[in-house]
């Protein structure tokens, strides 16, 4: 990529099912959900990282280093708003490309992301996403010639899935390295 590739978190959900925010979940190790997805997508390729924080945010940043969670004042209406705000996050921060992840996607490593990354190639238009035998999933990469596209069409609860389905992002199944598969309870 000619511009940066940054890497966007997406972790403001409360986790109602889960019964705690899930970038407070920690790993075996001790880790934070969050910031593992973030260390996840340096390893990667992404050049930065942002989170999005919402329910519980102080506590959610604290796990993380400095200057890396964006607020999102209005998670409570739903993934679109998480999504607002890290592609917002990562035009300000001139991104060429933005690579989303979930937070709550413990499996998918560093070796996703390179490939998704690799497919999707550096051109401005890129959009690609993770497919987990033959199942569309994450992480996903848009391309910067995308965000205000993407942002116009967010609906509540939906995420990107819309214009993803209407412009048709490259798939790269991943299956051989990952699940995919999203941990919604303990």
């Amino acid at each position: 990529m000619s511009g940066p590739c940054v890497g966007v978190v997406l972790a403001a959900g409360e986790g109602r099912r889960y019964g705690l925010p899930k970038g407070l979940v920690r790993t075996d190790d001790g880790e934070s959900w969050a910031a593992r997805a973030g260390r996840v997508l340096l390893a990667g390729g992404c050049d930065e990282v942002v989170v999005t924080v919402g329910a519980r945010g102080d506590e959610v940043a604290a796990t993380l280093p400095a200057d890396v969670a964006v607020p999102v004042p209005d998670w409570a209406d739903g993934q679109h708003a998480s999504l607002r705000a890290g592609l917002a996050a990562a035009a300000d921060r001139g991104a060429q490309a933005a690579v989303v992840l979930l937070v709550d996607l413990p499996d998918v490593g560093a070796e996703v992301v390179r490939r998704v990354l690799a497919a999707a190639g550096d051109a401005a238009d890129a959009l690609a996403r993770a497919s987990y035998d033959g199942k569309p999933g994450h992480p996903v990469v848009i391309g910067g010639a995308h965000f205000a596209a993407v942002l116009a069409d967010l609906r509540p609860d939906e995420g990107a899935s819309r214009y993803l389905r209407a412009h048709a992002p490259v798939l790269v199944e991943c299956g051989d390295l990952a699940t995919g598969a999203d941990v919604d309870t303990p």
